[in-house]
């Protein structure tokens, strides 16, 4: 009689006792989502900002969310058809990479992609995000949004790359300056000065890759 993949041990070696079962209640908890839920979708999301995923976990109250340790949750799935929890488990494991996570629901893949196609989110660029746009400040008093920039945000400011002085306690730019220009990859700085001027060149998305059901891995 074939053995039952749901009796399959999966080894965690070289690691601590904590680590260990840590590693082992996680497995344990993907599996059980297996057994549980109808479907698997992995998806995928650049820089992921806790205030969305909170938004969306609200918004899947029934279905269980998981990001992060993907090395383990690969093996809770089985990385090969020898060693995966349910038949069909390793096509979805062997993607399991990078800043990729997985949603387990009873929510069909209609529902599932009709949500996040329409969860979208204008977000703060990052550094090494590419500039969509040129930010351009005119020379004179500094605005942030519609308000005169606090005059004890001018030493930051300045300390980020910007030409600027205290004139009669107005912060003010002594020449017109560039934040970044489109196209370009943002630094560090470029990030945060556009974090400070209000300018949101990004977009927070959750993109599906593929879904997991009845032993058979659909591509999305």
């Amino acid at each position: 009689m074939p053995k039952s993949k749901r009796s399959t041990v999966v080894s965690l070696t070289k690691t601590d006792k904590k680590g260990r079962e840590g590693k082992e209640k996680l497995i344990n908890d993907v599996q059980e989502c297996v057994d549980n839920y109808s479907y698997l979708y992995l998806f995928s999301v650049k820089d992921m900002r806790n205030t969305f995923l909170k938004e969306i976990r609200n918004d899947f109250k029934d279905s269980r969310f998981f990001y992060g340790k993907n090395r383990v949750m690969a093996k809770g799935l089985g990385t090969s058809p020898e060693t995966e929890y349910k038949e069909g488990l390793s096509g979805i494991a062997k993607d399991l990479s990078n800043e990729v996570g997985m949603l387990f629901t009873n929510k069909d893949p209609k529902e599932v992609q009709s949500y996040f196609d329409e969860f979208v989110h204008p977000d703060y660029a990052r550094s090494g995000a590419i500039a969509t746009q040129t930010v351009t400040l005119p020379e004179g008093p500094v605005k942030r949004g519609a308000d005169p920039m606090p005059h004890n945000m001018e030493p930051l400011i300045r300390s980020l790359g910007m030409p600027t002085s205290l004139k009669n306690g107005i912060v003010t730019l002594l020449v017109p300056y560039t934040i970044c220009t489109e196209g370009e990859t943002l630094t560090t700085n470029q990030a945060h000065l556009l974090k400070l001027f209000y300018h949101q060149l990004a977009e927070f998305k959750v993109d599906l890759i593929s879904y997991y059901h009845q032993g058979q891995v659909h591509q999305l």
